[in-house]
């Protein structure tokens, strides 16, 4: 068995959306406006560009931008977390090594989707990838209707690979994985949730140990803040006031997308609620329920949370 300790991250780490100008060009001062409010909101850390931020729609060049962007202003501040998902591998390789050199404090991957889950590829795929020297590698653990990775391939491959100490887990059933990696590593890998936020009580009860969320930040320290203390009632309570807002948004990643970038230009943070190419139109009646939510998050906003 490993020697490896838990990682220490308890909280929210924040999965950035990426804002664009009126031209699709990326808006560097909107990135500034969102990390200020998420600091101020109580982030301990930063993903970027993941699925939330586009990643897919983003070339290269704007992937690097964001991730030196975002290290130079929380650094000494917060940690960061560079994504370097794509399906290209020297493109995964380009990212994570410009990341590594600008000071990122991790790298966040998925496995190459031709890979399945066979064993002996996956296993060879990520010692091949983790020898780039990162100090942190992030698997993330992602399959929007499915188990994802095997349990057992994961337990292998924090065994062997020392890089290897947080997983993120976006899988359906989310609950279940959880329990099970962290039964599997002994409760020594670092297990965070994304997708799967409307179960966040739960993945607490399990032993996750963190979040990857895009917005409400206040909302998720606040509950992780009641729940540390003992007050699972709080907690409980909190997280039911930002149901409603999961229960829309987590219809379809674009519908998310969509709104949460009005609501950070309802707030002032973007100047523009622009997605590139999204696959699912937000249409006059997501707009309306859009809007509603958006008021029910602004009279939230005068409650502690």
């Amino acid at each position: 068995m490993s020697a490896k300790t838990k990682y220490e991250l308890r909280g929210v780490v924040v999965s950035l959306n990426t804002p664009f100008d009126e031209d699709d060009h990326l808006d560097l001062l909107s990135v500034e406006r969102a990390v200020s409010v998420h600091l101020a909101e109580g982030a301990l850390g930063f993903l970027t560009p993941a699925h939330a931020g586009e990643v897919h729609a983003l070339r290269l060049e704007e992937r690097l931008a964001l991730i030196r962007h975002v290290r130079e202003l929380t650094r000494g501040r917060a940690l960061v977390f560079a994504c370097a998902t794509s399906q290209d591998h020297s493109e995964r390789v380009a990212v994570a090594e410009a990341a590594l050199q600008g000071g990122c404090d991790g790298v966040l991957v998925e496995p190459p989707p031709e890979l399945g889950n066979r064993r002996e590829p996956l296993l060879a795929w990520f010692r091949e990838f983790a020898r780039i020297g990162m100090p942190l590698l992030i698997i993330q653990d992602l399959d929007w209707q499915g188990w994802g990775l095997e349990v057992d391939l994961i337990r292998e491959l924090f065994e062997q690979i020392e890089a290897f100490r947080c997983l993120k887990v976006e899988t359906r059933p989310a609950g279940p994985k959880y329990s099970a990696v962290i039964a599997a590593t002994a409760g020594r890998l670092h297990v965070s949730g994304g997708w799967a936020a409307e179960q966040m009580i739960e993945a607490l009860d399990r032993g996750v140990d963190a979040v990857m969320s895009t917005a409400m930040t206040a909302w998720y320290r606040g509950i992780f803040q009641a729940y540390d203390r003992g007050d699972r009632a709080r907690a409980r309570s909190c997280f039911r006031k930002i149901l409603p807002v999961l229960a829309f948004t987590h219809q379809h990643l674009d519908i998310s997308i969509h709104f949460y970038k009005r609501l950070f230009v309802h707030r002032g943070i973007f100047r523009t609620a622009r997605a590139r190419a999204p696959k699912m139109a937000y249409d006059a009646w997501h707009e309306n329920c859009g809007r509603e939510l958006i008021r029910y998050l602004d009279a939230l906003e005068g409650l502690q949370p």
